[in-house]
């Protein structure tokens, strides 16, 4: 036996009633949509959370908290150790990153962090961004992948 041949038995499965087909079928007429009212019209569709009217659930429990979701910056994470790839004396820039696929997005902003140990003598190029008189760092660095940068005999550039 195939599994095409295979065939549900007899009455587990029911057609479904097909709506405005004429008054004998069952459903026609008003369509099961009962007489007149906003409800019966053609498309028309409750609000989510729409309790009839009643002070909706969502509106009756205290709001809670802080979010600061909308304003947060989410930094793209580049270990150390990842850095090692890069030739010795080179300049390495949020370009060079992203073709060698350790950020995925050229444009947001990155952080190097301090996980292994940097062999290699590079020259990092941290982007800037202008606050007012000051200019402020886009990109991060911590103080530890810094100070490895350093004792390798590369530096840290802001741009």
């Amino acid at each position: 036996m195939e599994q095409i041949q295979l065939k549900n038995a007899k009455g587990a499965t029911k057609e479904r009633k097909r709506l405005g087909r004429g008054q004998s079928s069952g459903l026609g007429t008003t369509s099961g949509k009962g007489n007149k009212g906003q409800q019966s019209r053609k498309g028309y569709s409750r609000k989510v959370g729409f309790e009839g009217g009643q002070m909706p659930l969502f509106r009756r429990i205290p709001k809670r908290g802080f979010n600061n979701g909308l304003f947060k910056k989410v930094y793209q994470e580049v270990d150390a150790e990842a850095l090692n790839m890069f030739d010795n004396n080179s300049i390495v820039t949020n370009l060079d990153l992203f073709e060698k696929n350790l950020i995925k997005n050229s444009e947001k902003p990155f952080k190097i962090l301090g996980n292994g140990e940097i062999k290699k003598n590079l020259s990092i190029q941290l982007r800037t961004i202008k606050n007012g008189k000051k200019r402020v760092s886009f990109d991060k660095i911590t103080k530890s992948s810094k100070d490895m940068v350093e004792k390798s005999g590369g530096k840290v550039v802001l741009s």
